[in-house]
């Protein structure tokens, strides 16, 4: 039987196996509910076997879908050393492309995957914009942006690339010089590293931790970065991407039944430049290396 190999619905299909929705799916792949419906029909009738069965939880694999995982991720592999030969030696790879990231992602996620893009790409050209504030990539702020929200903008291809967790972390001198809180309400005695500025992801994030408020730091700055530098020092307790304190020997997480958050992260960019070779190669890189990070792969 001769099998159409329709990369685009394995890859759909994949994405419905993570996100478990096909709305979640359409998000994450950039297209329409519909279209992702359509993939995993095709497929379906292809094989002559249902893929998922409905639950009030969302979308859940059958046996046949588990068995096929693994092959479609191979394709997935494969199709994207095929796309990364292929641009490699186009001579479309080159010149510049303009990314916005938070301060914390830009300095300490983004720049392996960057040096893999200039080894891959020699001729392509990077600037790269640490910001906390979002950039306006309709108006060409950015070409790329790395954002810690859905996008609400039209005329956007959007990625969504999973969530990044986040949670309490000192370095270990510090807890051995004033002990190890075994309680929230234990942080009202140790020096707590935060925000200055209130800001509505701020309101947000703090809803349910309500020790964690600007009079309670024992140092406030708005840089996130800042905030991550302090926390090395040995300064006190602060947030902290877990993938970032896994890095660090050093760092300990505090109260790991407590307060955490999840950072759901999007990589965007216009829907005009889907055709420049060099925007593409770039978005699809990013989108690939923020994943694995965000999955907590090895480095």
């Amino acid at each position: 039987m001769a099998i159409d190999l329709n990369w685009e619905r394995y890859r759909t299909f994949l994405a419905v196996l993570t996100e478990g929705s096909l709305s979640g799916a359409a998000r994450a792949l950039g297209i329409t509910q519909p279209t992702a419906g359509r993939h995993v029909a095709a497929l379906e009738a292809t094989f002559g076997q249902t893929l998922f069965t409905r639950s009030p939880s969302g979308l859940l694999p059958t046996e046949a879908a588990l068995a096929l995982r693994g092959h479609a991720e191979a394709l997935r592999s494969a199709a994207a050393a095929f796309e990364r030969a292929a641009a490699s030696h186009g001579a479309g790879v080159r010149g510049t492309v303009r990314i916005s990231a938070s301060d914390v992602i830009a300095v300490e996620v983004l720049p392996p995957m960057l040096a893999q893009l200039r080894r891959d790409h020699p001729g392509l050209v990077i600037e790269l914009v640490p910001t906390d504030r979002i950039q306006d990539v309709l108006n060409r702020e950015a070409d790329i942006a790395v954002r810690m929200a859905p996008p609400a903008q039209d005329a956007l291809v959007a990625r969504r690339i999973g969530e990044i967790d986040v949670a309490l972390y000192a370095r270990d001198d510090y807890l051995a010089r004033n002990g190890t809180p075994s309680s929230t309400d234990e942080l009202a005695h140790h020096a707590l590293i935060g925000f200055d500025t209130v800001t509505p992801f701020i309101r947000s994030a703090g809803r349910g931790m309500p020790l964690w408020k600007r009079d309670a730091f024992a140092l406030r700055t708005d840089s996130n970065l800042a905030q991550l530098a302090m926390i090395r020092a040995g300064y006190g307790i602060g947030f902290c991407q877990n993938r970032l304190a896994q890095r660090d020997a050093r760092l300990v997480r505090v109260l790991p039944d407590g307060p955490a958050m999840k950072l759901e992260t999007w990589v965007v960019m216009h829907e005009d430049l889907r055709a420049s070779p060099r925007c593409r190669a770039v978005f699809d890189a990013l989108a690939t290396g923020l994943r694995t990070y965000a999955e907590g792969a090895a480095d």
